[in-house]
């Protein structure tokens, strides 16, 4: 069994932000919680060599296909294993990566799954294949890394200032002064740089900078368990505690402490796994 963080190499460091890698198998005398998945600052691509997921999304349940390209999300998903082993891969993209590589703009997929075999009817189904037929993690990692190369090199949106900005305020940098402030780096009027965030990120900037601030406290607490909640929001630059539990309930559907305990329960914390907490 296997929870790994991967890190690409030039040039896809140049969209990739991270490669999850996830492999367990669920012994059967385990009591199976769902994995609550928060909003995070991310977009992906999940490709599943073994078992399937099926997601919980706003009561509406979904079984995941073999790959899976997601969206930016604003709210609480529940992940449940539907199979007894799952091995899976999660491509995390750098912002906008997404939109240059498919052209589809991001506003479109908030909040959604889509089957990457409908996005590239060509390519996706032979990537699959080969994953599901394949043992060697490494070998796995670089099926999707020439996929992933073949596409930037066909990338169909070219690289702007914006896309740099983006990727500072993922960064979780509270320096900066304003949304305005991040236009001009931009050089976009506000309007401007609102619309490019929308085909970019799928959210307006302010919306995207708070999923930044909520999913920094997050981490946060994973991290430092005993650290209290209010020291926790000041940290993350929220005015107060009330404004950070305001946050959880929009994203995440629930108060900071039950948020914590429901994620005490997951799968991968009672298989031990996730060491990182995180």
């Amino acid at each position: 069994m296997i929870f790994k963080e991967l890190y690409p190499l030039p040039p896809l460091d140049q969209i990739v932000q991270s490669y999850r890698l996830r492999h367990f198998v669920i012994p059967k005398n385990i009591i199976i919680s769902p994995k609550p998945y928060t909003a995070k600052p991310e977009q992906c691509i999940t490709f599943y060599a073994r078992g399937f997921e099926i997601t919980e999304i706003k009561e509406k349940k979904i079984k995941k296909p073999r790959s899976v390209l997601s969206g930016q999300y604003t709210c609480m998903i529940n992940r449940f294993s539907g199979s007894s082993e799952l091995l899976m891969i999660l491509v995390v993209f750098k912002p906008g990566a997404l939109y240059k590589l498919t052209g589809i703009p991001a506003s479109e997929l908030v909040d959604q799954h889509v089957d990457l075999e409908d996005v590239f009817p060509k390519e996706a189904p032979a990537v699959n294949e080969r994953l599901s037929g394949c043992i060697d993690y490494g070998e796995m990692i670089l099926i999707i890394e020439n996929f992933l190369y073949s596409l930037l090199q066909k990338q169909k949106i070219p690289t702007t200032p914006a896309d740099e900005v983006f990727k500072i305020i993922k960064s979780g940098n509270l320096n900066y002064d304003s949304i305005s402030s991040l236009a001009n780096h931009s050089c976009l009027s506000l309007r401007q740089f609102e619309r490019k965030a929308h085909q970019h990120v799928g959210v307006s900037p302010q919306l995207f900078a708070r999923i930044v601030r909520f999913d920094e406290s997050y981490k946060l607490r994973l991290m430092s368990p005993n650290q209290n909640w209010f020291s926790i929001a000041v940290a993350c630059g929220y005015h107060d505690y009330q404004h950070l539990v305001r946050d959880y309930k929009q994203f995440a559907d629930s108060t900071p402490n039950q948020l914590i305990h429901a994620e005490s329960k997951a799968l991968d914390r009672i298989l031990g796994l996730n060491k990182k907490l995180y």
